[in-house]
């Protein structure tokens, strides 16, 4: 059984994304045979998307100080131990082959895009953290940092069906929430306004779009189904359904659609002007 079209039309059938995955696992393998060897270890080699994700994570994140095995054992108890984290993981999969033009096929997330990988990374990274194996967690943090470029403190709670897109230079902070649905760009900050201890962090809603580059700062609520335009320092809640642009951001008029994380629209309206 296969899957095509978009993310409502796919559902999160298991079978079904994986079956999709191994054809264009097959395929990718006929027409670059030189990529033989990579696409047979991270996807038709093993029986479950979660197999081969343990195995991406155990691979990019291992170093001299922490060797592969050790890392797919933890990924493999995991995903064994909580089948929240392999739904979490298709959902957003299935994020970034809905939304970002750029993806034309399942496996270009699991093996190439470290918006992704970085995303299942951090969640093994929660698990752990969850699991009062707290250094463990800082360790997952700080490769994933080293490899990917993506910061994401392990006690951060993020819904599912995420997409990062490009995901250089992304920061969320340790108190932060990101709701479901969400979309966002490279270079975003979810952080602090400065030493405070506590709840310090932003409270992203679902549905939200957060455009390159843009800085939500402080324990402020963004209300769901909003939009931060690209470069944009937020520092006070906005509301939902609203758009917000500017340093210091303002609201400069509605998101323009019911879903903005999905349609990726990042142009302000015409009667929209953010001086």
């Amino acid at each position: 059984m296969t899957i095509q079209g978009s993310k409502k039309a796919l559902g999160l059938d298991r079978d079904a994304i994986w079956s999709q995955l191994r054809d264009e696992a097959r395929a990718a393998v006929r027409d670059e045979p030189l990529l033989g060897a990579l696409i047979h270890a991270g996807l038709l080699h093993h029986s479950d998307l979660e197999s081969a994700l343990a195995y991406r994570f155990s691979l990019k994140l291992a170093s001299g100080e922490m060797s592969e095995q050790i890392l797919r054992e933890i990924a493999d108890q995991a995903y064994r131990t909580s089948p929240a984290l392999g739904d979490a993981a298709r959902a957003d999969l299935l994020a970034v082959y809905d939304r970002d033009p750029a993806t034309h096929r399942l496996l270009q997330p699991v093996l190439f895009f470290k918006g992704f990988q970085a995303l299942q990374a951090y969640r093994m990274a929660h698990w752990l953290w969850q699991q009062e194996r707290r250094d463990m967690a800082y360790f997952v943090q700080m490769r994933c940092s080293e490899c990917f470029g993506v910061d994401i403190h392990p006690a951060a709670t993020i819904g599912t069906g995420v997409m990062i897109d490009h995901a250089h230079s992304i920061v969320i902070g340790e108190t932060a929430t990101v709701g479901n649905d969400v979309s966002m760009l490279h270079s975003v900050t979810l952080g602090g306004t400065g030493k405070e201890d506590g709840d310090r962090h932003p409270k992203i809603g679902d549905g939200v779009m957060i455009g390159a580059g843009a800085k939500v700062l402080g324990n402020i609520r963004i209300g769901h189904h909003s939009r931060i335009a690209a470069g944009s320092v937020v520092l006070h809640d906005v509301p939902s359904c609203k758009t917000v642009a500017g340093v210091p951001a303002r609201v400069v008029g509605d998101a323009g659609c019911a879903e903005p994380s999905h349609s990726m629209n990042q142009l302000l309206g015409l009667g929209e002007n953010y001086f």
